[in-house]
């Protein structure tokens, strides 16, 4: 389950979220996903008390570093990791965190802190602090030009074998442009070198159930960047027309495009994990209530081709000179 990013304001909804954590771990939610940027912390306090009143299920604990700089030059320099991570296990109150990632790519001019960034998670996994390291995974928007998806893709691949993950955490659904990795998908890859992947916004913020996107402002220094950017119509159409294709083979009954984008996740390979965001506990009963059992080979080749269809149009609409990219 990945937790919301609370923001300014927002504390009224704090019994709504919690609430919403519970009835997912109820459902059976083993990975709770947040960082430390989420909230400045509130994120993370909140979901302590998930994990104090729920210290018996086994649950998985991922969060994240490098969004936040504080007072130190770089949110990598000198021991700001360190820092940020005993803020992070103080906020949860836990003795170690399962899965700690780095959120960012940009380790300072040339790397200057990338050396100094490897050596303290080192530490802190090899002190137990940590259980898996994480790395950002590779993602492209829509309209990238092959020579930036290739550079996406080096930059993944340079970072990877000096860091050497044990799990990649990326932002992936149905709509994610395609980034090769010596020649390979993300999950071929993942899979040969023996990392486990998260997959986070399986649901391209609501575009995959059917709902219009909502009007997301641009990112600035307190709006966190989703990666949702505005959609031509040309591009909204493209999902709808696809999104039909699904209704058509699948029905029209609530809950069916949800269905089909999270099993399109949950059964991509087996070293996977999902984390859904929510914002009320009424999304999380409807997204575990709709799974229902597992989709079969022919239906899961049906969902791929109506979702390659639509990345085709999205990719078609965002081709034109002087075209707003698209993330989703």
């Amino acid at each position: 389950m990945d937790q919301p990013e609370p923001g300014p304001g927002d504390y009224a909804n704090d019994g709504h979220l919690l609430d919403g954590l519970r009835r997912a771990v109820e459902f059976g939610a083993t990975l709770l996903d947040t960082s430390d940027s989420y909230g400045a912390g509130r994120a993370e306090r909140m979901l302590e008390r998930i994990l104090r009143e729920y210290r018996n299920e086994g649950l998985i604990v991922s969060s994240k570093v490098g969004r936040i700089r504080g007072s130190a030059a770089h949110a990598y320099a000198d021991r700001n990791i360190h820092r940020q991570f005993q803020q992070s296990r103080d906020n949860l109150y836990v003795d170690a965190v399962d899965i700690y990632t780095l959120d960012s790519w940009d380790f300072g001019p040339q790397d200057r802190y990338l050396g100094g960034a490897i050596d303290q998670l080192r530490t802190l996994q090899q002190l137990g602090d940590i259980k898996a390291v994480g790395l950002r995974g590779p993602y492209t928007h829509y309209g990238a030009t092959p020579a930036e998806r290739t550079a996406c893709a080096e930059r993944f691949l340079y970072l990877f074998r000096l860091i050497k993950p044990d799990v990649v955490w990326t932002r992936f659904n149905a709509l994610t442009p395609v980034v090769s990795l010596e020649g390979e998908n993300l999950f071929d890859f993942t899979a040969r070198h023996g990392v486990g992947v998260i997959l986070a916004a399986p649901l391209a913020h609501g575009l995959l159930t059917g709902k219009a996107l909502p009007a997301m402002p641009r990112p600035g220094p307190h709006v966190p960047d989703t990666g949702t950017r505005s959609l031509t119509p040309r591009a909204l159409e493209a999902i709808a027309a696809g999104l039909q294709v699904l209704r058509d083979h699948f029905g029209e009954a609530s809950g069916v495009l949800t269905r089909l984008a999270l099993r399109s996740c949950l059964q991509r390979a087996d070293h996977c994990a999902t984390v859904v965001g929510f914002t009320h506990e009424a999304q999380v009963t409807e997204n575990f209530c709709c799974l229902g059992p597992p989709l079969t080979s022919d239906e899961l080749a049906l969902v791929d081709e109506a979702y390659a269809q639509i990345r085709t149009g999205i990719e078609e609409s965002t081709a034109r000179p002087g075209t707003r990219r698209a993330g989703v």
